[in-house]
């Protein structure tokens, strides 16, 4: 999926980054508006002028956010729980733990954003009209001029989100409709990623050529726009494909069962050695005590660990205590235990019933299988 060059917190639950295209975006907005604002008004003020540029823009990226927590609402109503959303140019990707169920509930997320911002649009225009404004008509002060702006705003990015062109919500009611009619989940992911991609070289020829016959600067914004969608149109294919072929599939399914094990006194050195793979402990070492295993070594717990002490610790230093690691269940779902994982940044979990190991699961036998499906 896209990746946000910022994490800028969270919202509802939901994690929140900006694609790096955001800034291009807003320095490309603030100047359009203050361009706009001071064609219309040359006669306000520059902290008058200013102010209503920055306020506008404000309002826009938090109409944007408003979009995408629709989305996020409504797919937490089917049971789809959205993790994070990453804003781009004009709009934004969410990152969900499984696809959507059926082609209804693919139709009614989709169809969200659009809805929001439309709602949006038409709020902010009813508010211009009711401090006086005629539609037709310049707005005369800010106090009209912003909601003005803010509602056409709004409304063109409803319009431009239901261009077919996955993963924009366009495509994925592309993608609905398609499931809807041939009932297979699988080819309408790849027909609207295919409509994604065309929609997206379009985009870019059409912003080549108007650039060069004399559009501007300003007819490469779709160019750029165009390459966004296509790049984010092959990482949702993928990212879309991995759940399809996660779908339904258990922790027991995956999870390795007979681990190698080493005693409490074993050095570490000589562990880190015996086990080392690809950079990293193998896919699960245990710490065997008296009565069992005791603990569990991953490469989490040997990232602070100085290699210049390896030869003076043992496992029993470095190992996570069984008791103290939070383990899953074996029917847990794939989709969820590496949503699990991701929140606390490990690699392998122990997998337990009443207490007892039953085995463990990794990252790794998540790629081992994913990579078996795709041959």
């Amino acid at each position: 999926m896209v990746v946000a060059s910022w994490k800028v917190g969270r919202i509802l639950g939901v994690e929140l980054g900006l694609h790096y295209s955001w800034a291009l975006i807003a320095l490309w907005v603030f100047a359009a508006l203050a361009a706009q604002f001071y064609l219309l008004h040359p006669d306000w003020e520059n902290a008058v002028l200013w102010a209503s540029t920055a306020l506008t823009t404000i309002l826009f990226f938090a109409s944007l956010i408003a979009h995408e927590l629709a989305h996020a609402a409504v797919a937490n109503r089917h049971g789809v729980r959205v993790r994070s959303i990453t804003l781009f140019a004009l709009g934004g990707v969410a990152q969900a733990d499984r696809e959507p169920p059926t082609a209804a509930s693919e139709f009614s997320i989709a169809i969200a954003g659009p809805i929001a911002s439309f709602l949006i649009g038409v709020g902010s225009l009813a508010t211009a009209f009711a401090t006086g404004w005629v539609p037709g008509d310049d707005p005369a002060s800010p106090a009209v001029s912003i909601p003005v702006w803010l509602g056409y705003i709004n409304i063109w990015l409803a319009i431009f989100n239901l261009v077919p062109a996955y993963p924009l919500d366009g495509g994925r009611v592309l993608r609905a409709a398609v499931w809807r009619f041939t009932g297979n989940r699988e080819r309408s992911l790849r027909i609207a990623a295919q409509a994604g991609r065309a929609a997206a070289i379009a985009f870019i020829a059409l912003g080549v050529f108007r650039f060069a016959t004399g559009g501007g600067a300003g007819s490469l914004w779709l160019a750029v726009i165009g390459w966004f969608i296509l790049d984010a149109a092959k990482s949702s294919y993928a990212h879309g494909r991995v759940l399809e072929a996660l779908r339904g599939v258990r922790v027991r399914d995956l999870m390795v069962r007979d681990c190698p094990r080493t005693g409490e006194h074993a050095n570490l050195r000589d562990l880190i050695i015996m086990h080392m793979t690809n950079g990293g402990v193998g896919v699960c070492l245990l710490v065997q005590g008296a009565n069992g295993p005791v603990g569990m070594i991953t490469a989490h717990e040997l990232r602070h660990i100085p290699r210049q002490q390896w030869p003076y610790r043992t496992a029993a230093d470095v190992m996570l205590p069984l008791d103290e690691a939070q383990a899953i269940a074996p029917d847990t779902l794939v989709t969820d235990a590496l949503e699990h994982m991701g929140r606390e940044n490990l690699a392998q979990v122990a997998v337990a019933v009443d207490g007892q190991l039953e085995g463990i699961f990794s990252r790794s036998s998540v790629l081992g299988f994913l990579q078996s499906r795709a041959h």
